[in-house]
């Protein structure tokens, strides 16, 4: 019954469009183009960056209304979804560094100072202090080692050197990989506690008499990077199920026991107060890609002669939290989604991260709300979410995913995510692979913000001709419970790959505007590829995916494992051979797309068998979710991605046939018989899932 009541609709729907002569929608995506406002945009940014508004606070409830209201003056239906859900704050925090007699003890005042002429001085103290969300409250003491970025790999260098790490403070730079696994891996590794900071090198300027900001984009001396090291997604309370109502909960005592909770304390620190603290370090001289700036002093391991004592108090709270949703219904297909989300709460003001992406989502929502005005109506719902909690841990959206997952699993297209739209000039984009040639496409529309003479896409790919996707392993944004939970086909972009300030309270308004988009020209311009993905997305009738770019990808993965694994005796012909049958089924059905799009009765085709293209675009929207198993990854259960998931020692990075990689990092760790056949088990376990994408695609029952 319920399948043909869709098909009758379809074709009442497709009969009307035909019978009317309605306009065709790509003649609206060419007016897309057209409509772009950046004086719109910089006072979408101007208001929601007016005061800090962490996650929980008075500050960011006011942000969601603005994004609210925004949205519903737009003529887009909108509302506000809460989560009450287990964040942290500081309490008090001290940082204290006693050096060899006769030098006295230096306590730390860990405050980052306004500057002269800062127009957000009045607002300063709604900052909240430095520290690290989910931080591990206790008192530490212990002498100071110098551990680099905090990587597996710079342990096992300290190692060799004849370093011992244990019982130490460590000290890490920022950057490479995500804060959480810094204090992790020191955790491993021995360490009673961490201390993180921006080195000059990578964020100051690199000494050499180097400005910072407000003269130069260059984070200042007690900048400090603030950030979560929480290492899962989610409410920690509610692990695996959506904070809902009088829901089922982990008492707090639970929640510190998790193994994506901090063990040891951590703080942020400043360049000026690292280097402060690497002066008290003797021992053996780091390597020379270990040291720092022009100016900076002799980089040293130790340990100490240097002892910090770190003291750090936080506090638990179930606070609520708002995702703004907004809907504009499709006509033909309502009950199929196109998803473009951003995130909303930020760390201090948020200017680029994330509230450019705020900025340029409300410019995608009033260009569609002008084209609905002249008579637009998108074939497939369009949603837009505003996040919330994404700094804590991708909470605002992982929450939603899991509360709405068999309809999600069930109905939605893509989700394209933008989460900072602009940090310097350089597009950038990832990808789950079948829809890069869309992201081509829509790039080739759209000029180069920095460039009147070249288009985006001329620019990303240069001289090559071939630009650089990425792809979407990582944790880093709230594209993760969509790809990596679910199997949704998803984009994520932005201009530039990182900026100095990231994390601090000089991520302002006059930043943005002094230095990452004064005329706000790549806004627009990321608003413009956004939209116009979107826009194919949710108005073509046959959905403009292609899984042959996911099976050379695969390819290409399953060559290098085979370089990783040939002395092991790992059998990968299970992979290679699913990889082939992937190929043809994604030729047979680029094949059936084709044939219907030539099709010159093909008008009549959608009158007398709708159906044939909804079963068409079904086995491409499901294609993905067959790459997910229900187990997930091996003590990883909420990453169901057999393909992309992070790193296990890293976050934000990511590698191919993450089950794979996990296995053959154990194997290679205990080197045991049992060890090593397991990576045997994860290959099949891949192959399976290949196999199970190369059936969606054929549609049929074996």
């Amino acid at each position: 019954m319920i399948k043909t009541a869709i098909i009758t609709l379809i074709a009442i729907a497709t009969s009307l469009s035909i019978f009317f002569s309605s306009p065709p929608k790509s003649s609206y995506h060419n007016l897309f183009r057209s409509l772009s406002d950046n004086a719109s945009v910089s006072q979408h940014l101007f208001t929601l960056t007016r005061r800090p508004h962490v996650a929980g606070t008075q500050a960011n409830a006011e942000a969601a209304a603005y994004v609210l209201s925004t949205l519903t003056s737009y003529n887009i239906r909108s509302h506000i979804k809460s989560y009450d859900v287990l964040l942290t704050y500081p309490v008090s925090r001290s940082l204290t560094l006693t050096r060899p007699p006769p030098d006295p003890p230096t306590t730390f005042d860990l405050r980052q100072e306004i500057y002269d002429g800062d127009p957000y001085a009045d607002v300063a103290k709604e900052v909240q202090p430095t520290f690290h969300a989910f931080a591990k409250t206790g008192t530490v003491s212990g002498t100071v080692v110098y551990v680099n970025y905090g990587r597996v790999e710079d342990y096992t260098i300290l190692k060799g050197m004849g370093v011992n790490v244990s019982g130490t403070v460590a000290l890490a730079k920022y950057g490479e990989i995500y804060r959480g696994d810094i204090v992790e891996n020191a955790y491993d590794a021995g360490c009673v506690g961490v201390l993180i900071y921006t080195d000059r090198k990578d964020y100051g300027g690199g000494g050499g008499g180097a400005k910072w900001f407000p003269d130069d984009k260059w984070m200042p001396p007690s900048g400090v990077q603030v950030g979560s090291v929480y290492c899962g997604a989610g409410d920690p309370s509610t692990p695996g199920w959506a904070s809902t109502g009088e829901c089922e909960r982990l008492s707090d005592e639970e929640v510190e026991q998790r193994d994506d909770v901090p063990r040891i304390p951590s703080l942020p620190v400043s360049w000026a107060d690292g280097e402060a603290i690497m002066t008290s370090i003797g021992g053996l001289v780091a390597n020379d890609d270990w040291q720092g700036g022009l100016d900076a002093p002799v980089y040293r391991v130790g340990p100490g002669p240097g002892i910090i004592e770190l003291s750090y108090k936080g506090k638990q709270v179930l606070s609520t939290i708002e995702n703004v949703i907004g809907v504009i219904e499709g006509a033909e297909e309502p009950d199929r989604f196109v998803i473009l989300g951003n995130h909303r709460d930020a760390w201090t003001f948020g200017a680029v991260d994330p509230n450019s992406g705020t900025a340029a989502m409300l410019e995608v929502a009033q260009r569609l709300g002008k084209l609905q005005k002249k008579g637009w109506k998108p074939r497939r719902t369009i949603v837009f979410c505003n996040w919330d909690a994404e700094e804590y841990g991708l909470i605002g959206s992982t929450e939603w995913v899991e509360e709405n997952r068999e309809m999600i699993a069930s109905r939605v297209v893509a989700y394209l995510n933008v989460d900072s739209a602009v940090h310097e000039a350089g597009f950038h984009a990832s990808a789950t692979p079948q829809l890069d040639e869309l992201l081509k496409q829509a790039a080739k529309q759209v000029q180069d913000p920095d460039n009147s003479s070249q288009t985006i896409y001329e620019a990303w790919a240069g001289s090559s001709n071939n630009p650089m996707i990425g792809r979407l392993g990582g944790g880093g944004s709230d594209y993760a419970a969509f790809v990596q939970h679910i199997g949704v086909p998803s984009v994520d972009m932005s201009f530039g790959k990182g900026y100095p300030v990231y994390h601090s309270m000089y991520d302002d308004f006059i930043w943005m505007k002094k230095f990452g988009d004064p005329m706000f020209h790549r806004h627009v311009a990321v608003a413009s590829v956004w939209g116009l993905v979107a826009l194919q997305l949710a108005d073509e009738e046959l959905l403009p995916f292609n899984y042959l770019s996911y099976a050379n990808e695969l390819q290409r993965s399953a060559e290098e494992l085979k370089a990783e694994v040939s002395d092991k005796g790992i059998n990968l012909i299970p992979v290679f051979k699913s990889i082939e049958e992937l190929k043809k089924a994604a030729t047979k059905i680029n094949t059936q797309r084709k044939a219907i799009e030539e099709n010159k009765d093909w008008a009549s085709t959608r009158r007398k068998d709708p159906w044939k293209v909804r079963e068409l675009n079904d086995r491409l929207m499901m294609a993905e979710r067959a790459f997910t198993d229900r187990d997930g990854l091996f003590g990883r259960p909420w990453h169901k991605h057999l393909i992309y998931a992070p790193s296990k020692h890293n976050d934000y990075g990511s590698k191919s046939f993450p089950g794979v990689d996990d296995a053959i990092e154990r194997a290679k760790s205990l080197n045991t018989t049992e060890s090593w056949h397991a990576i045997q088990h994860e290959v099949w376990r891949v192959s399976r899932a290949v196999t199970h994408v190369s059936l969606v695609l054929n549609g049929e029952l074996t």
